[in-house]
């Protein structure tokens, strides 16, 4: 790329837009189905005939930041939304927002965190778009995902499909993408690094469906935290649930930054984290699948799935170190904004 920013040509659909993909998105993606050239990625459907297909877009402000960046996030957002399913993800298409004076070199880094994350996952970039706004008509860069994946015969998960006396897991510390953002974007330290957790999810997510087949669900706790994962867990399933405040894993860094702030980190978003509620006796084969596999190191089992719900609805209770209980709700309003 001769050009130093993006400038309007660039999604003119001209030469200048065919050299902007070409020598960018092309080089750095390459799939065969990109390289092709056609408006559609021409993809093998799977021999089981069931898809799972999930989109979602970024518009992560700064777009650096520690331990990752909009590209990482991007890909591993959707990677992770389509393991969810129990999917084998198999292809991402990405389309591009780019703002008119955004520097191509900080394009360039985004473009190629996206292709490195793509290979960690094992999936390929198979179509895409690009579209250039005038100046001041968006922040930078935004930049949509969608994925397609293979859902296996036989796996039929749901945030319905809870049971009383099923068991919480996640696969490790929460709240570290969440506040490495507030402490990128905001300028404050909090003594030791907070990274990002973004980490594509979808080998820890089929090493659990091998060693525990009755997987209820799984979910990312991405915007609300683990605090909205739960309680729409709850919800779908019509039942209780009970965490143990001891055997949530937090780091000491996240801990001590959501107390200054005043942040409660069940709240806090995640993208690099899964939960799963799992049979009580597969509870322990799926916490060593998670242990044993990529970004599962300090997974835990959390808590419980409890009675059906009452007259006041499905709660979801956190039992304190104290031996006393509160009642664990969904995030009101905007806690951290843009971080995903």
């Amino acid at each position: 790329m001769t050009d130093d920013t993006v400038l309007l040509g660039h999604g003119s659909g001209g030469q200048m837009m065919k050299r902007l993909i070409d020598e960018l998105f092309l080089d750095a993606f390459g799939s065969p189905e990109l390289l092709a050239g056609n408006d559609a990625g021409v993809c093998e459907l799977p021999a089981t005939g069931r898809i799972a297909v999930s989109t979602d877009s970024f518009v992560v402000t700064p777009q650096f930041f520690p331990g990752g960046d909009i590209g990482r996030l991007a890909v591993c957002g959707t990677v992770n939304d389509v393991s969810t399913a129990g999917a084998r993800v198999r292809y991402l298409s990405c389309g591009f927002i780019l703002e008119e004076g955004y520097p191509v070199d900080d394009l360039a880094r985004i473009v190629r965190s996206m292709a490195e994350t793509a290979r960690e996952a094992g999936v390929r970039i198979v179509t895409g778009d690009t579209k250039v706004v005038e100046r001041g008509g968006a922040d930078g860069v935004y930049i949509n995902t969608t994925g397609v994946g293979e859902v296996p015969r036989g796996v039929d998960l749901s945030g319905s499909a809870c049971r009383p006396g099923d068991a919480i897991l996640v696969s490790g510390t929460l709240g570290d993408h969440g506040v490495a953002v507030m402490s990128c974007r905001e300028g404050l330290g909090f003594g030791t690094d907070v990274v990002s957790d973004a980490a594509p999810l979808n080998r820890l997510v089929a090493a659990v469906l091998d060693a525990a087949p009755h997987v209820r669900c799984f979910r990312d706790p991405t915007r609300g935290g683990l605090a909205s994962t739960l309680n729409e867990f709850a919800a779908a399933s019509r039942v209780d649930m009970e965490v143990d405040e001891d055997a949530v894993p937090v780091a000491d860094p996240v801990r001590g930054a959501c107390e200054m702030l005043g942040l409660d980190v069940l709240q806090v978003a995640n993208e690099g984290k899964m939960v799963a509620v799992v049979p009580a006796d597969e509870a322990d084969a799926a916490l060593a699948a998670m242990r044993g596999a990529p970004y599962g190191g300090n997974a835990a089992v959390i808590g419980r799935v409890g009675e059906p719900a009452g007259d006041a609805g499905p709660l979801v209770r956190v039992r304190t170190a104290w031996g006393s209980a509160r009642v664990l709700d969904t995030l009101v309003g905007e806690q951290l904004p843009r971080i995903c």
